[in-house]
């Protein structure tokens, strides 16, 4: 059996190489600590690990963290996959198949903000489907509970949005 901290790498990899879609920092922290295998703060450090080593990449929102695995982190799971024992693999799988409705919403809806050099808020929407934006929107407000606001929005809205916007242009 590996070295803990590299089991948890492992698994990492291996549940972000399961997912269709990127994982975020919940989600991962919601598995580990769930079925109790380690702490979040070895959690943190193998996700750090992996990703000064370049086996995955993140993408960062003021919420939270989106997590994929790159195609050096794919070569190093399939070069030691068998040291994640059939057991840790069937949780994997399982948590995968139960939140992958959760994890397709997550990756579908992304929204972030920024200040301008203007010095107000912009907001960044994007829709996308497998990676690729199929929507995006930036919109600029005065303050940052109003773009906090949006970017909550944004993400229990999109359908709606989307199906507004597309009726109105199509008209």
């Amino acid at each position: 059996m590996a070295e803990p901290l590299t089991l948890y790498k492992l698994m990492i990899l291996s549940m972000l190489e399961h997912s269709e879609a990127p994982l975020t920092n919940t989600l991962l922290s919601d598995f580990f600590l769930g079925k109790e295998y380690t702490t979040y703060f070895t959690l943190q450090e193998a996700l750090h690990e992996l990703d000064e080593a370049q086996f995955i990449q993140q993408e960062a929102s003021h919420s939270n963290i989106q997590y994929s695995i790159t195609p050096a982190g794919q070569e190093s799971l399939h070069f030691f996959e068998n040291k994640i024992n059939s057991e840790i693999q069937a949780d994997i799988k399982q948590y995968i198949a139960d939140n992958q409705l959760p994890i397709a919403a997550s990756a579908s809806a992304v929204a972030d903000y920024y200040i301008t050099p203007e010095k107000k808020y912009a907001v960044h929407c994007q829709i996308r489907e497998k990676g690729i934006p199929q929507l995006d929107l930036t919109l600029t407000v005065r303050n940052k509970e109003q773009a906090e606001v949006i970017c909550a929005n944004w993400k229990k809205q999109t359908d709606d949005i989307y199906m507004l916007l597309i009726d109105h242009l199509l008209q």
